[in-house]
């Protein structure tokens, strides 16, 4: 199960990456950034990793949870899971930074709820969000910059 939950994952990632790639190649390239953006090389790497430790902590939940106690944290999970494309869809997809950050306001609430029903079952599991949670504050972060800078 454990590599189910990371695959599935890696697909959403997967799923996100295939919107974005068309606008790295003629958008984004075009917008007026901010000087603390990182290289784009930065994103598939910070991105893989977070994939990796909340298919850990869906998968630490999943052994742990007493019997019935498992659907809202999973819905949770893959619900999060479809935010997160979406936000590809509307920032990158749709290469409107504006609703991107509509888009991230769902997929910071559905993360928060996510974590937070996790801690109830593993404080272990609820710890492997973290990372996530920062790398979308700083995201919401950059994301905000370049709604600005390109209003």
């Amino acid at each position: 199960m454990l590599l189910v939950f990371v695959i599935c994952c890696l697909i959403a990632g997967r799923l996100g990456a295939m919107i974005t790639e068309p606008a790295l190649a003629d958008w984004y390239p075009g917008l007026v950034k901010p000087a603390w953006t990182p290289p784009n090389v930065v994103f598939p790497i910070a991105w893989s990793l977070i994939y990796l430790a909340i298919g850990i902590a869906a998968w630490l939940v999943w052994r742990q949870a007493e019997r019935g106690e498992l659907g809202v944290p999973l819905a949770l999970f893959f619900f999060q899971l479809v935010c997160n494309v979406l936000w590809s869809v509307a920032f990158f997809g749709m290469r409107d930074p504006l609703l991107g950050l509509f888009a991230m306001a769902a997929l910071i609430g559905a993360v928060v709820a996510t974590t937070l029903s996790f801690a109830k079952i593993s404080r272990t599991a609820s710890w492997l969000f973290l990372p996530y949670i920062l790398w979308l504050s700083y995201a919401t972060a950059l994301n905000v910059a370049i709604w600005r800078l390109n209003a």
